[in-house]
């Protein structure tokens, strides 16, 4: 049997390199875990979420601009009209060209049974540009202590 003796230089030397071998291992299964995990917590449902801008109404004559009140009554450019008269207006109004838009201003407290009203009649009378008319939204500052 041989038996390695060292060298014959007399004291032995130090090795103090760092084994990096066991951190490689756990740092690939730490990839491997993450690679297969991500995907499963990122998947969601495919939505077209909608966006707003700041865009200046701009009012053209032909427009029509149809307000609701809070208790349903219905306004064709600030005319009292009836609900069962909405319809053919929408369609006298569909007809012509180039096609006018129609804005919708209602109450804060309009019930959405006079406003889906509204809007069915203008489905019903052929416009093709529905457009609704809000307040901007305001910003209330916390007061400053």
């Amino acid at each position: 049997m041989g038996m390695s003796v060292g060298s014959s230089e007399g004291e032995d030397a130090v090795n103090s390199s760092i084994n990096t071998t066991p951190l490689v291992d756990v740092m690939l299964v730490l990839l491997i875990i993450f690679l297969i995990t991500i995907p499963v917590v990122t998947k969601t449902q495919d939505l077209k979420l909608p966006t707003i801008s700041n865009e200046a109404t701009v009012t053209k004559p032909e427009n029509i601009v149809v307000e609701i009140t809070a208790d349903g009554r219905t306004y064709w450019n600030q005319q009292l009209i009836r609900l069962d008269g909405l319809v053919p207006r929408m369609q006298q109004t569909a007809v012509k060209v180039p096609q006018p838009e129609v804005h919708i201003r209602a109450d804060i407290n309009a019930r959405y049974e006079f406003v889906g009203r509204v809007v069915a009649a203008a489905q019903r009378g052929g416009i093709l540009k529905v457009g609704f008319i809000t307040d901007p939204e305001l910003r209330v500052l916390a007061p400053e202590n």
